[in-house]
């Protein structure tokens, strides 16, 4: 029997995941917004992951309740046209896509595994060193870009650091026909609306991240693309520029709540 924490799992691949191990007798633990979408039989934990402070609550829950976890699967995600600044200060795709993750993975006590469902390698996602909150360059495929660079970043900043108890699993699902949650203009929408006629059912989604969380990879890092594993030698993954954001992203969250 499993413990899982499935961040997202109100709705999309993450509801279907938790439907999954639901359906084989596991613990799922759900965070999530909306009450009304949690599978029935999973804990739910209702919590607006782009605050600081609230991913610091989910923490502390989780590891009072549920100490021994066996897979993180991160699907928390959304995405806006215009830019959203959280109440703390934060751009909201960084906060939500991003500095969550972050804060998820180094703060649960020990899990065995995370997933972490991004866009590994996207050759086109950098890290706005200058303008981390893009307030000088926003538009909502620019700020989810960065989120998941940054994704990538943490992955290997991350495996460095705890690589010994944690397998950390970077994964692209590939074109899901999930509910894409977000606020749209309309030639967006118009966009979003043809990629969901043309990706695969979500049952059909989730089979790559089902398969990591049943055979773990031995690695403390990897990365896929579905079920193709990607090398790490790409410059998504440069070891400098983990470090660098590992850094600036400490200075961030301690800035506004203290230190994981």
């Amino acid at each position: 029997m499993k413990t899982l924490v499935i961040t997202g799992g109100t709705d999309g691949m993450g509801r279907a995941l938790a439907r999954t191990y639901l359906e084989r007798g596991d613990t799922v633990v759900v965070v999530g917004r909306d009450a009304a979408k949690v599978p029935p039989g999973a804990v739910f934990i209702r919590a607006d992951l782009s605050l600081i402070s609230v991913n610091r609550q989910v923490i502390e829950e989780v590891n009072a309740r549920f100490p021994d976890v066996d897979a993180l699967v991160l699907c928390a995600r959304f995405f806006r046209t215009h830019r959203f600044v959280t109440e703390e200060g934060l751009e909201g795709t960084f906060a939500l896509d991003y500095l969550s993750r972050f804060l998820l993975s180094h703060g649960l006590t020990a899990p065995r595994l995370i997933v972490n469902v991004s866009g590994p390698g996207q050759p086109d996602g950098r890290i706005h060193w200058d303008d981390l909150m893009l307030e000088r360059s926003y538009d909502g495929v620019t700020a989810q870009f960065q989120a998941g660079k940054a994704n990538d970043l943490l992955g290997v900043a991350f495996a460095a650091r705890h690589g010994a108890h944690t397998r950390y699993v970077l994964i692209h699902p590939g074109a899901v026909s999930t509910s894409v949650a977000g606020e749209y203009d309309a030639p967006t929408a118009a966009h979003v609306a043809a990629l969901k006629r043309h990706g695969a059912q979500v049952e059909e989604g989730i089979k790559p991240i089902v398969a990591r969380i049943d055979h773990p990879p031995a690695e403390p890092l990897t990365a896929f693309l579905r079920h193709t594993p990607l090398g790490l030698d790409l410059p998504s993954f440069d070891t400098e520029a983990a470090e660098r954001l590992h850094a600036r992203t400490l200075e961030l969250i301690g800035s506004r709540s203290g230190p994981i």
